[in-house]
C-alpha cells in the first residue's frame, strides 16, 4: 500500500495542461442567466434596444400583459403602493441561431429582459 504524505499547507503542483485547461474553462463561463450572440453577451437585465443590437431581430415576437401589484422599491425592500394591479407589458422574442445552436426564448417585461430560455436545436431558415 502507497501513502503519499505531503508538509501541512503545502500543495502538489498543477500540470500546466490541467491549469491552462481550468482557466479556460473560467474564461469561457456564461451565467445560467445569460448567453452569447456572437462574441457578444446578453444577460437578463438588458433592455430590449441592447439585446436587438448584440442579436439583430428575433424571428418571432409575442406580445402581451400581465397584471402586477404596484410595487415602489426603498432601500432595496419593495413596498407594495394601492391596491389596484396594473398592466405590464410582455413580449416574447424567439432567436433561431440554425440548426447548429440552441435557439433561445427571451422574455421581456416592462422593456426588460427578465427570462432566457434554452430551446431545443435550431433549423434552416426558408428563403
Amino acid at each position: 500500500m502507497l501513502v503519499s504524505v505531503r508538509a501541512p499547507g503545502r500543495f502538489a503542483p498543477m500540470r500546466p495542461l490541467a491549469l491552462a485547461t481550468c482557466v479556460a474553462m473560467l474564461l469561457a463561463a456564461v451565467p445560467a442567466h445569460a448567453f452569447r450572440c456572437g462574441d457578444k453577451l446578453v444577460e437578463e437585465g438588458d433592455t430590449r434596444a441592447e439585446v436587438r443590437a448584440r442579436c439583430g431581430e428575433p424571428v418571432e415576437i409575442t406580445y402581451g400583459s400581465i397584471l402586477r401589484a404596484p410595487v415602489y422599491w426603498w432601500h432595496g425592500q419593495p413596498i407594495r403602493v394601492g391596491s389596484d394591479p396594473v398592466e405590464v407589458p410582455v413580449e416574447i422574442w424567439l432567436y433561431n441561431f440554425g440548426p447548429n445552436r440552441f435557439m433561445r426564448r427571451l422574455r421581456f417585461e416592462d422593456g426588460e429582459l427578465v427570462e432566457i430560455e434554452t430551446l431545443g436545436y435550431g433549423y434552416l431558415k426558408k428563403k
